[in-house]
């Protein structure tokens, strides 16, 4: 891109574009908006040609990688044969088609596919649905969700009350009420249980129950889990969390959900990350890696026994949305899962998450990592002001460290990942599952450079 246009999209960017979650005072005349012009396998450039290893995959959703061709050509050919019909009473052959994969690789009786065209859609359907079985079975009182400290579940008033990051819910409020959270997975920081996990798992299930009761029984519907929580850093549940979960919703009739927006579709190394933890949910929610991102689509998964009541008498689930299960995305989605299982993306990310783990893990030897947390191609690493004492930084210095320096410098020095302090400040890693040993080895090496100079300037 000559001079030229480089600074002709730079003044209609910071005249016209509003951008999600971003401070707009950075961009003066001084700061220009990175703009992001090609892609192409694990890698990125930008309007000035500048490279970039994405250690993200987007937004944790490009699994196939960038510059597929047969995901753009099978977008082209659907958009030729039919380019748009709602699923508002009618259905098209590549939504049936694609409802019936995503069932057969769902957990259990995991069989009915609503689809949306995003992740914080497909929450906002789940707990809309919870609500409505529970009128229709009798239990109209069950109308509360249950979800953990510092999760995120996406932006709608709903998903927004659902997630558990006060600061993202301030400016909105009030949002959607009958929403409470409990504590997450993130053993780095459960000093009273010392080493002893087994402890923990069982101490953090039973929060959940805990909050049932308090709540009452008889006005909660559903429980809102990612299989790895995302926002705080990547905690994973430690064994027998969700088996225990499992009891207690069973036990007060409270339904399950799986929030996998990032986790499902080989993330994990599975579809689904249910699938991974051996749990069976009522519900998922799932959008982001069904298509690697080449066209929006997301989708609520949900079991035969919520299903049942909408096939009596003239019940509908009153709910929809427009673009939901669109043609195109539909079609890219089918080419997506076929990339799958051609090339055992799954597969892969299995045979490769231990040494992705173990190249993250050389870093803890830098004073300012902590923690390096995460499963399959989804990390999270803690950085802390005190290793020995996992003393954290206060709200200026993090500030500083994340905004200040790492997030520009990690960039500058070739890596796209997310520096993120909505929980303890973290580094997230989640790169497209076709990620190998010398990508592993690439991140490690930018990572380890930036760290060692923010290191110094604490």
């Amino acid at each position: 891109m000559d001079t030229e246009d480089f600074d002709r999209l730079q003044k209609a960017g910071k005249r016209h574009l509003w951008m999600h979650f971003s401070r707009h005072g950075a961009y003066d005349d001084a700061h220009d908006i990175p703009i992001i012009t090609k892609g192409d396998g694990m890698y990125i450039w930008d309007a000035k040609g500048r490279k970039y290893l994405d250690g993200l995959a987007g937004l944790f959703v490009v699994q196939a990688g960038h510059g597929r061709r047969e995901l753009a050509e099978a977008a082209a050919k659907q958009a030729a044969e039919l380019s748009f019909f709602p699923l508002w009473t009618f259905a098209h052959p590549n939504a049936i088609m694609l409802a019936e994969r995503i069932a057969s690789y769902a957990p259990g009786d995991l069989n009915r596919v609503f689809f949306t065209t995003g992740g914080g859609e497909a929450v906002e359907t789940a707990w809309k649905l919870a609500k409505q079985y529970f009128k229709l079975t009798g239990k109209p009182s069950k109308t509360k969700v249950i979800s953990r400290q510092v999760a995120y579940h996406g932006t709608p008033h709903g998903a927004l009350s659902i997630t558990g990051i006060p600061a993202m819910k301030q400016m909105f409020e009030p949002l959607v009420p009958s929403t409470s959270h409990v504590p997450n997975t993130n053993f780095y920081r459960a000093p009273e249980h010392g080493d002893n996990i087994d402890d923990f798992s069982l101490w953090a299930a039973n929060r959940i129950e805990e909050a049932i009761l308090a709540e009452g029984p008889e006005t909660v519907a559903a429980v809102f889990l990612e299989p790895v929580q995302n926002s705080g850093g990547c905690f994973p549940p430690p064994p027998g969390y969700f088996q225990r979960v499992r009891q207690i919703c069973d036990q007060y009739d409270v339904l399950l959900v799986s929030d996998e927006v990032i986790c499902a579709f080989g993330r994990l190394g599975e579809m689904f990350g249910a699938t991974k933890f051996d749990y069976q949910p009522d519900m998922i929610t799932c959008a982001k890696g069904l298509t690697s991102g080449y066209s929006p689509l997301g989708a609520m998964i949900a079991s035969d026994r919520l299903m049942e009541p909408f096939l009596q008498g003239n019940n509908s689930f009153a709910h929809g949305y427009t673009f939901g299960g669109h043609p195109v995305s539909a079609a890219v989605a089918m080419a997506n899962l076929d990339i799958f299982e051609r090339e055992d993306l799954n597969g892969h990310v299995r045979r490769n998450e231990g040494a992705f783990r173990g190249t993250l893990e050389k870093l803890l030897d830098l004073d300012i990592v902590g923690d390096v947390r995460g499963d399959g191609y989804f990390y999270g690493i803690e950085l802390v002001k005190d290793k020995a004492t996992k003393e954290t930084f206060d709200d200026d210095e993090s500030e500083k460290l994340l905004r200040g320096f790492l997030s520009k410098a990690l960039f500058d020095n070739g890596l796209y990942c997310r520096a993120d302090d909505r929980g303890d400040p973290v580094i997230q890693l989640s790169p497209p599952l076709i990620a190998d040993q010398s990508h592993f080895d690439e991140m490690e090496q930018i990572l380890r450079s930036v760290l060692t100079e923010a290191q110094g300037l604490l």
